[in-house]
């Protein structure tokens, strides 16, 4: 049980951390994706461990959640078909996204392996649930280790 709720909270924590810094989000039609990157070092252990995530000072995850916005001006949690790399002046790796749902929320988290102080871009390409089209976002993040 103890697990449970810290699960739930650092899951609340990841998710209203898309809002918190900065808004990092982006629309693309009627769909408003949001965006965070954060190492894995981030999460507590047990947390991880439950969602099969592996922590590492070299490791982050990308984290990615999609909204519809209606014209009443309410907004409703999509699934989507989701694939994208990530890359950096070394390596380059394709992005494995896991499905997470929480109660209403349903968001999309990918781990990679990054190195200190190096810019890492990502191209992720997105079909929301309903949508007609497929849409590409790219972001370019700089990690640091923790120390």
């Amino acid at each position: 049980m103890r697990i449970l709720i810290q699960t739930l909270f650092i899951i609340g924590l990841v998710v209203t951390s898309i809002a918190t810094f900065a808004q990092q989000s982006e629309m693309f039609g009627p769909y408003e994706l949001h965006y965070s990157v954060v190492t894995t070092t981030f999460l507590e252990p047990e947390v991880a461990a439950s969602y099969g995530i592996t922590r590492g000072k070299k490791r982050a995850i990308l984290n990615l959640a999609v909204r519809e916005q209606h014209e009443d001006g309410s907004s409703e949690a999509r699934t989507m078909l989701i694939e994208g790399r990530t890359w950096d002046l070394i390596q380059n790796q394709f992005l494995e996204f896991k499905e997470v749902r929480e109660g209403p929320a349903i968001y999309y988290i990918a781990e990679f392996k990054f190195i200190d102080e190096e810019w890492r871009f990502f191209e992720v390409n997105f079909r929301p649930e309903g949508a007609d089209q497929t849409y590409t976002f790219k972001l370019k993040h700089q990690l640091y280790l923790d120390q």
